[in-house]
């Protein structure tokens, strides 16, 4: 087969990006990369529509793609208002109607983590906490443990010190997810954002309970709780904008 038979059987499975970046190769590959039937299938799979008229919106389904297509950036933002300095986290768990953790945490506590993770605890949790991946951890000390056949909650209030002001993040959710294989309880609850913001809704705040490798199935032994507001905000500044939004009283 041609050379120039074996690319046209192959850029079609190619996506924008890839298809642009051969387009760099050599005359002969940007030529075949041109071709407005590739860019057609690639805008057929974005906007369907758009390719049921004889004649594409603009002068080629080339640059209909190029127009429309963007590739994520990540968001540059200005420094936040607020600092983990200024922050506090009131947390509480209950099992059933037994209150068994309760701490108020300085926000630099959060973003110190767990740095060294227990003996015992699974591969997978362990790999989870030493990752790259920003998130926000609370070693536990002493443990607690949580029966499995009781119903867990939590409750996450936030206070800025400059303004002494508190908003909710966590009201009373349940652990209603427990990840046997990744050994962690979750809970979520949706964060209420200030009046000013009435188009921002449906964010959700994450809570975690980390526990060991457990040898009686009936209770979890947790050594740790993680927060993370992964929908929305997966750095330290995002967060703090984020929790610069809350509805604070």
């Amino acid at each position: 087969m041609p050379d120039n038979e074996v690319l046209k059987a192959v850029f079609p499975f190619l996506d924008g990006i890839d298809l642009t970046s051969c387009m760099a190769v050599c005359k002969q590959w940007r030529d075949i990369a041109r071709d407005d039937y590739l860019w057609k299938c690639l805008c057929a799979r974005r906007w369907p529509s758009a390719c049921k008229r004889p004649t594409p919106p603009t002068v080629s389904y080339y640059k209909l793609y190029q127009t429309f297509f963007k590739r994520r950036h990540r968001r540059t933002l200005l420094p936040p208002r607020l600092s983990f300095d200024q922050l506090e986290f009131f947390i509480d768990i209950w099992a059933e109607d037994k209150l068994i953790f309760s701490e108020v945490v300085p926000g630099p506590v959060f973003l110190v983590g767990i740095r060294v993770p227990p003996p015992g605890i699974s591969d997978m949790l362990k790999f989870h906490l030493e990752g790259t991946q920003y998130k926000m951890t609370l070693p536990v000390e002493p443990r607690f443990n949580v029966p499995l056949c009781q119903k867990a909650m939590v409750s996450v209030l936030v206070r800025r010190k400059d303004s002494n002001r508190v908003a909710c993040i966590v009201s009373r959710s349940c652990f209603d997810y427990i990840d046997r294989t990744a050994y962690r309880a979750l809970a979520f609850d949706y964060l209420e954002f200030s009046p000013m913001y009435p188009f921002i809704s449906d964010i959700r705040a994450w809570i975690s309970l980390l526990f060991m490798d457990y040898r009686n199935e009936g209770i979890v032994d947790v050594f740790g709780v993680e927060m993370d507001f992964c929908d929305a905000a997966n750095s330290e500044e995002e967060v703090l904008w984020l929790l610069d939004m809350l509805d604070w009283k």
